[in-house]
């Protein structure tokens, strides 16, 4: 592979997980864990949340979100959601205390990504999404390939 090849593969792995480090170090200044946040911005986005879900959206370990929706459950912040159950996969939404508690830390991630969202623009954003969807489906396909 040429050298200009493998700089270009290096500057994106490098900018997702810079961006990653930036959530993780917004929910660590919070007071949260990352995959914590994942779980609050899942329930926030979808309105409840199971685990595989979550481990399907993001690729994470059963037992890394296990551990997270157990410690959130054992502390009175998600409840079961029988309406959302799909099959034996237990759904999940924010208790009344759960609520409280994501409102005010969704709150401020939310005038932070707003802030970023007019900074860069709505328009790049989408298109940063498009490129991104497009790279993850075609590495996705070559991670196949090599099986």
């Amino acid at each position: 592979m040429d050298q200009e090849s493998l700089k270009l593969l290096a500057e994106i792995n490098r900018a997702i997980i810079q961006y990653r480090g930036l959530y993780a170090a917004w929910s660590k200044e919070h007071g949260i864990s990352y995959h914590e946040l994942l779980v609050l911005y899942t329930i926030r986005e979808q309105g409840f949340c199971t685990q595989k879900q979550i481990c399907d959206s993001y690729l994470l370990p059963r037992q890394t979100i296990n551990h997270v929706m157990l410690d959130l459950r054992e502390r009175g912040l998600l409840e079961l959601s029988p309406e959302h159950c799909i099959g034996r996969e237990k759904a999940f939404v924010l208790s009344e205390q759960g609520r409280r508690y994501a409102g005010s830390l969704l709150e401020a991630l939310n005038r932070m990504e707003l802030q970023t969202l007019e900074t860069v623009g709505t328009q790049n954003i989408r298109a940063l999404v498009r490129a991104v969807l497009t790279y993850d489906e075609a590495l996705e396909r070559a991670m196949k390939a090599c099986e």
